[in-house]
């Protein structure tokens, strides 16, 4: 595989900072360029960051001295010293939108982290092990965009990543209703124990707009393309609750399910261990071996055990058994800022990477 040149846009948010260790020695992708705000522009990343640093490990000694660049006004100069960027800014959704549509005409691919654009019905909205085959509407982005190389691709809410996942493979019974009440960690909100000493022995159950992200977003996922665009999947209902909760990293779900074709417990947990979706077959750099793992202990999984399951990509499953109300219940765990953002967004770069979407 060829080195890619890659930018981060919003680097020097939380998000923006686990793209950089996460791409830091990559086998594919090599950070070549910073954007942020214009109160950082033209400062070393090191200058633009203070002592914002919130990463466990240390800040790359190139990417300290990188210049960043303004993300608005530099756009024009940014694209063509790249081969795409990765999106992670803190604007207004109607920036942001604008923003990545400017770069993508501007013939630089955007893989995004923002959730501005998830909704619009020709922009990839990834799951990589789930929904890869949607990458195939690019094409149409492309002739709406008038582009030949420049394009938008999004990864979704942080969230749904413990639970979509887990449902994905029990499709095929016909899945009717979902359940899920979610306990969000405080990374999610880019914050830590020290920026939010509030949620310190606290929990809060409100997080905005995520319910509805989280009853809107796997329908998309779980669409099918169609005259050029596409179109939701309409045969699922699903209603959330989503809460804040006092912990660092890990997004914890309580899913109840209802099935058309109820299926044996036993077969659920057999689909759960043989699923594979197209990173693990192409063995992508990202992907985890293993990607939904369960685990038969009562009190498993737990987030300050399982949340980094292969470098806190993969997604850990438990406690599955008969509910009163619907068919089944069980507990779901992903990291929100590896799988869940940075690294769900590095692994769909990976995967439109190995399907030549970045080559010229």
């Amino acid at each position: 595989m060829k080195k890619y040149k890659v930018g981060i846009i919003g680097a020097t948010g939380m998000v923006g900072q686990r793209f950089i260790t996460l791409l830091d020695n990559h086998p594919w992708f090599d950070i070549t360029l910073l954007a942020a705000s214009s109160r950082s522009a033209g400062k070393t990343y090191a200058e633009a960051l203070g002592s914002r640093w919130m990463m466990k490990t240390p800040l790359p000694a190139y990417v300290a001295e990188m210049t960043v660049y303004d993300a608005v006004e530099d756009a024009e100069k940014i694209a063509p010293q790249v081969d795409f960027v990765f999106c992670a800014v803190d604007m207004k959704k109607d920036e942001i939108k604008a923003l990545e549509e400017r770069y993508a005409k501007l013939e630089c691919p955007v893989v995004s982290n923002n959730s501005a654009n998830r909704y619009v019905d020709d922009i990839p909205m990834m799951i990589p092990e789930i929904n890869s085959d949607h990458i195939a509407i690019i094409e149409e982005q492309k002739k709406r965009l008038g582009t030949t190389h420049g394009f938008i691709a999004v990864k979704p809410n942080c969230s749904i990543q413990s639970y979509v996942p887990a449902l994905a493979p029990l499709k095929k019974f016909g899945i009717k209703k979902v359940l899920a009440c979610t306990y969000q960690a405080i990374s999610g909100a880019g914050k830590n124990f020290e920026t939010w000493p509030e949620m310190v022995d606290n929990l809060i159950p409100y997080i905005g707009g995520e319910e509805e992200k989280s009853e809107k977003e796997p329908l998309k996922i779980w669409g099918h393309i169609e005259d050029g665009k596409i179109v939701n999947a309409d045969d699922i209902e699903i209603t959330t609750q989503c809460l804040r909760v006092p912990v660092s990293d890990g997004h914890m779900a309580a899913v109840f399910v209802t099935f058309e074709n109820k299926p044996e417990i036993d077969e659920i947990k057999k689909l759960w261990k043989e699923y594979k979706g197209e990173p693990q077959t192409l063995e992508l750099p990202s992907a985890p071996k293993q990607f939904l793992n369960y685990f038969e202990e009562d009190n498993y999984p737990q987030t300050k055990l399982h949340r980094d399951l292969e470098g806190g990509m993969a997604v850990s499953i438990g406690r599955i058994r008969p509910d009163t109300q619907y068919d089944y219940k069980f507990v779901c765990l992903s990291h929100n800022t590896l799988r869940g953002a940075a690294g769900g967004a590095v692994l769909t770069a990976e995967l439109l990477a190995a399907k030549g979407c970045f080559d010229r």
